[in-house]
């Protein structure tokens, strides 16, 4: 591997910080927040950084951080375990129906998301929960149960979250379901996200803990949003066991939402078909413990993915732009990552205030989706050219599949 496959920001008084953000923008702000990251004491090597990185809540998305003895809980966020799945199946595009627009139906009736009054639960509130779960999610919550129960015996409060009804929903914001057709023509399923309310109750629970402690030991921190558990602590063991749970349920979470949205085109296709010809479900805001340089370190991924030699990952673009499914190349100087995304190049404010829902309706063209305001923060052009993303991470991965939506279901 050569020295120029990735830039070092300059003026960090910490650990190194390692781009690989060749020919995409990076914001002056994000640079300011990774270099106060890797003034942190306990970050281990360097900072790995990601072409689709942009300003986060808590430390950069777009970020690899491997840490000793210590873990940040905003920097693994609120949004915990969030990943993608995509699944390929035997269809092909000439299999797909005339009127995609049923197919978006039976999806939307299928994965309960964003705000309607068609998915509140009984008590009348909730974003995009169920009000009669199907067997599916009773099968995953199985899976779960038991550990949660344990952690709630410790943090009461989590018990009273958006849970068991949560799982197999979509949530909102840049969450997706899409039909996609890869440069052959077959058909894939893919999707995105997370662990929906129990997961941000148990981050936003521990981010409170981290900066109570750091106020408790008088820690002066470069930004409060840093704020950490040390390892030792009895907060620190709570939120590594809680995190991996919340890793698990987000996991599941994708795992029942495939089921259900295969059903669901299956009631449009009639045509038999196989799935999960080729499968992948991935993590991209998490954390866990690896080997790198020599050590056992915690690696926390904001934003980025797994990218071990030979391991298959998703790279999505916008609603309106290519996604990819791609090889890992084991690059050690990412520790192993590439990116989540395009990553966004405007904030959503900004998204709202430049473009128009004639602009949406010509960037969606071809694309059966929501058209209207209310996803105008998701357009393509609020994020980055997912071209120049591959391209800047080349040394990191390689592109195995190519994907286009025709269907889009957004939060």
């Amino acid at each position: 591997m050569e020295q120029n496959d990735f830039e070092l920001l300059g003026g960090t008084k910490g650990r190194p910080v390692k781009m690989w953000t060749r020919g995409v923008p990076v914001e002056p702000e994000a640079k300011e927040q990774l270099a106060k990251l890797a003034q942190l004491p306990f970050v281990f090597h360097h900072v790995a950084v990601m072409p689709d990185v942009h300003v986060g809540k808590g430390s950069t998305i777009g970020s690899v951080i491997p840490t000793l003895g210590a873990v940040i809980p905003a920097a693994v966020g609120v949004d915990i375990g969030c990943g993608m799945m995509a699944a390929k199946t035997t269809l092909r595009a000439e299999d797909l129906p005339d009127n995609l627009g049923k197919l978006r139906s039976a999806i939307e009736q299928a994965v309960p998301h964003g705000i309607s009054p068609r998915t509140r639960n009984a008590r009348g509130g909730d974003v995009g929960s169920w009000n009669k779960p199907p067997a599916a999610v009773d099968a995953g919550w199985a899976q779960l149960r038991g550990e949660f129960e344990e952690i709630c015996r410790k943090y009461p409060k989590l018990r009273h979250s958006n849970n068991y009804r949560h799982l197999g929903t979509l949530g909102s914001g840049n969450h997706f379901v899409e039909v996609c057709l890869d440069e052959t023509g077959a058909v894939w399923l893919m999707l995105h996200s997370g662990s929906r309310g129990v997961g941000n109750a148990i981050g936003t629970h521990f981010i409170e803990l981290a900066r109570q402690d750091m106020r408790r030991h008088m820690v002066n921190l470069p930004d409060q949003d840093l704020a950490y558990l040390e390892e030792g602590t009895e907060h620190y063991d709570d939120y590594v066991e809680a995190v991996g749970w919340a890793q698990k349920f987000a996991r599941i979470n994708r795992e029942v939402m495939m089921q259900n949205l295969i059903q669901a085109v299956r009631s449009v296709i009639t045509k038999p078909f196989e799935t999960h010809v080729e499968a992948v479900n991935c993590h991209h805001n998490y954390v866990q413990r690896e080997r790198h340089f020599g050590k056992d370190v915690l690696v926390t991924r904001k934003g980025a993915v797994s990218a071990r030699e030979g391991e298959l990952g998703i790279i999505p673009g916008s609603m309106g732009a290519k996604s990819f499914i791609v090889r890992g190349k084991g690059n050690p100087e990412s520790f192993n990552s590439c990116s989540h995304g395009a990553g966004r190049l405007m904030s959503r404010t900004e998204a709202k205030r430049r473009f128009t829902r004639a602009d949406q309706e010509r960037a969606t063209q071809g694309v059966e989706c929501r058209k209207d305001e209310g996803v105008i923060d998701e357009i393509p052009m609020a994020y980055k050219d997912i071209d120049a993303v591959m391209h800047a991470q080349r040394e990191l991965v390689e592109v195995v599949h190519t994907l286009k939506q025709v269907v889009c279901v957004k939060g």
